[in-house]
């Protein structure tokens, strides 16, 4: 009841205000799914992080989680990350790695596990690849991309090198058997390859 009105125009208002709420609880239904991954995605990043701090696990453990589909190749974080962005665009694929070191790539004869190209809608571009190489290949791979201008570091067992040309950034990691491959063009999501990386070898 309205204090100081009479019953008949307490009852209506109380009927209206019933029926937006009503209105606006059917319009956000369709909305709660998608709250409640983003939410779960969120706990499951936190709780990995956690986790993978407690028990570091060598890289034949995870590589025995991966499949050919991208999603298992990167950490919660990040894969929130990069499929909250507003219209970004995950392409799978088995292509050989985006470098521009042609000859590293023939080279090192990789056997593509997986390549997961994004792009944003503003036409910046992610392409990753990681596929299998010969344990020895490491120094093949460091003598090939220095010579063409990449910034080699070693990286655990294996090395790492990154070249910058203009907006594009490429990054190679070599090690264990594995080469991760990652050029990012007009597009450089925040520790997307550091991320990659702690997945692999944690």
């Amino acid at each position: 009841m309205i204090g100081g009105r009479s019953g008949w125009i307490a009852w209506p208002v109380g009927i209206v205000c019933a029926g937006v709420v009503a209105g606006l609880a059917w319009l956000a239904a369709p909305g709660v799914p998608g709250a409640v991954q983003m939410l779960g995605d969120l706990l499951r990043s936190g709780a990995s992080s956690t986790a993978g701090q407690a028990t570091p696990r060598p890289i034949q453990s995870i590589g025995t989680a991966l499949t050919d589909d991208c999603r298992s190749l990167y950490p919660d974080g990040l894969w929130a990350q990069l499929t909250w962005r507003a219209h970004s665009v995950l392409d799978q694929s088995q292509d050989p790695p985006a470098t521009t070191a042609t000859a590293v790539r023939d080279a090192l004869r990789p056997a593509v596990l997986m390549t997961c190209a994004w792009r944003d809608a503003g036409g910046g571009h992610v392409v990753t690849t990681l596929a299998k190489v010969d344990a020895a290949d490491g120094a093949i791979a460091a003598a090939g991309l220095s010579s063409q201008g990449f910034a080699c570091t070693g990286a655990g067992s294996g090395i790492r090198c990154t070249r910058t040309t203009g907006t594009v950034v490429e990054t190679n990691i070599v090690r264990d058997g594995m080469w991760l491959s990652t050029t990012e063009t007009g597009w450089h999501p925040s520790g997307y390859v550091d991320a990659l990386v702690g997945r692999l070898w944690p």
